[in-house]
């Protein structure tokens, strides 16, 4: 997760076919569940989004102490705060208040679940740095390719694929995030948030989630 990003949400999931459901994925799981790594999969995906949407709940408490009277929104972000998703659970970085954390991510799997689609992305997620790499590599080596050899050209070239790489990444990170690497937490449930450090040894909390089949 990066910086603040405006970004319109009010036409999230605005196909009726394509909105989530929650027996998705335990339907996968019933069809083609003898694919190896795949419900790992999309665990890690769920679990992506509850993290995100933590985040985001957590904002929104720290906008409420210091903003009492102003509208809540999601482009306030506290810029302090990262996370690391697993198909065990996420790390959660920065200055928090474990109270804080315990209410934050009981909320954000709540409104997830509840319609609040939108809270499963977020403009600082490393897919959306990932995604602007492979654009720029893309364009740039397309570039190289299609357009004369001559010095100019190939300079020309750079530049427009660069800039175009730019524009058009926070675009299609975003839907990246939307269909590929979140999906809404139907499946999860909290098993408990300890105090930790992570592999790096990095301070931090780790919330533990487990799978639940929904009937």
């Amino acid at each position: 997760m990066t910086t603040t990003a405006n970004f319109n949400f009010d036409s999230w999931w605005n196909f009726d076919w394509l909105a989530p459901h929650p027996n998705q994925d335990s339907e996968l799981l019933k069809q083609i569940g003898f694919i190896p790594g795949l419900k790992e999969f999309l665990m890690l995906r769920q679990v992506h989004a509850l993290e995100h949407a933590t985040v985001w709940v957590l904002c929104e408490m720290q906008q409420r102490r210091q903003q009492p009277s102003a509208p809540i929104t999601l482009t306030l972000d506290n810029e302090t705060l990262g996370g690391l998703s697993s198909e065990q659970g996420f790390y959660l970085y920065g200055q928090i208040n474990r109270l804080d954390l315990q209410r934050a991510v009981r909320e954000a799997l709540q409104r997830l679940k509840q319609g609040e689609w939108q809270l499963a992305v977020h403009p600082r997620c490393g897919t959306n740095l990932s995604v602007a790499m492979l654009l720029t590599a893309g364009l740039v080596i397309s570039a190289h390719l299609l357009l004369p050899r001559g010095p100019i050209e190939q300079l020309f070239g750079l530049g427009l694929a660069a800039s175009t790489a730019v524009q058009l990444a926070p675009d299609v990170g975003m839907s990246v995030q939307k269909y590929l690497t979140t999906s809404i937490p139907f499946n999860l449930k909290v098993v408990e948030i300890v105090q930790t450090q992570d592999k790096l040894r990095h301070p931090a909390y780790f919330v533990r989630v487990d799978w639940q089949d929904l009937q």
